[in-house]
């Protein structure tokens, strides 16, 4: 990649997505380690609606306000700059998306190699996070910045909800239909990008759209289950949301979107470790016999700005399984 200098000469550089070792929500720590270290109970504050096991930490303010805190980041997804900062911020609001809120503030958070990569190049990437934080209309007000050996870039956000119609993972109902809003396959189209340099605009389309509208029709449309799926994948998130709820889910996978080329993805081997490690971790609690490996890959595939994950029907999303009184295991695909 080049970047223009102001003498009309450009700056050759290094990739982005190969200056770290791995890329996007495929870089969170393993869901059954992080189980592990928030074991520990959160201790009882007033108020407080949601600690640990959900996409924000929720608070009651007043009988009519929540007020939801979240943070996200992550090192590069793409290559280009400016599309990382808006897959970044797009991510990142979505956390207050999915607990049926609407974000209000928003802060930086910024890692930069200074030593290896132009702080022209981080501008662009916060130009991308502003744009996003921009379409959601909210402002971003300073942040906090260190030098890091590799890049990364996210944003604490802020946000408000009504403390009654919040969407919370565990909030479930057995003969509900699930919903999903974005097709899944980004993770090992991202694979194959950092891979290959391979661009795929309709995978960085997904990824830059934001959650609100979807957010806003669940809210409106009375559900109150949900969660978005992001680095655990579809059956990692959904194993959460069944297990918060006391619930089993039933997933048809006929029925999951899929991004064009994802499949192509999974068969020439772009698979990332983290949806490995997915895939081993749902294993022992979900029923996987009616599906194929490759399929099986795709449904626990990383997602870096997916959709939501809606216990409900709200126009445009497909159902793509149900939930059910808990069987033997939490998750069923058929």
């Amino acid at each position: 990649m080049t970047l223009p200098r102001l003498d009309g000469s450009r700056l050759h550089l290094p990739r982005l997505t190969e200056s770290a070792a791995g890329g996007g929500c495929a870089c969170k720590i393993p869901p059954g380690e992080l189980e592990d270290l928030l074991s520990r109970s959160v201790p009882a504050f007033p108020g407080l609606l949601v600690g640990t096991g959900d996409d924000a930490a929720a608070i009651r303010v007043d009988g009519d306000r929540a007020v939801l805190s979240t943070v996200d980041f992550f090192t590069p997804v793409v290559d280009d700059a400016r599309d990382w900062g808006r897959i970044a911020a797009a991510n990142a609001l979505s956390d207050v998306y999915a607990m049926g809120g609407e974000p209000v503030l928003a802060v930086n958070l910024l890692c930069w190699p200074r030593a290896t990569l132009p702080m022209e190049l981080a501008a662009e990437v916060l130009g991308g996070g502003a744009e996003i934080a921009a379409q959601a209309r909210c402002p971003v007000a300073g942040g906090h910045s260190i030098d890091d050996p590799e890049p990364k870039y996210g944003m604490a956000v802020t946000g408000i909800a009504h403390p009654d119609r919040l969407l919370r993972n565990s909030s479930g109902v057995a003969g509900t239909p699930l919903s999903l809003t974005k097709p899944l396959g980004i993770g090992v189209l991202n694979t194959r990008h950092k891979a290959t340099g391979e661009v795929f605009a309709h995978a960085v389309a997904a990824m830059v759209t934001l959650n609100a509208g979807a957010s806003r029709a669940a809210v409106a449309a009375g559900i109150r289950c949900g969660t978005d799926v992001t680095g655990f994948g579809l059956l990692g998130h959904t194993l959460e949301l069944a297990r918060a709820s006391g619930l089993t889910a039933v997933i048809d996978s006929a029925a999951v979107p899929l991004l064009d080329g994802a499949r192509e993805a999974v068969r020439d081997g772009f698979v990332s470790g983290g949806t490995r490690r997915n895939l081993e971790w749902v294993r022992p609690h979900a029923d996987l016999d009616a599906v194929d490996e490759a399929t099986a890959v795709l449904l626990a595939d990383a997602q870096t700005s997916g959709g939501l994950l809606l216990a409900g029907e709200i126009p445009g999303a497909p159902v793509v399984g149900e939930l059910v009184p808990r069987r033997e295991h939490l998750v069923v695909v058929r």
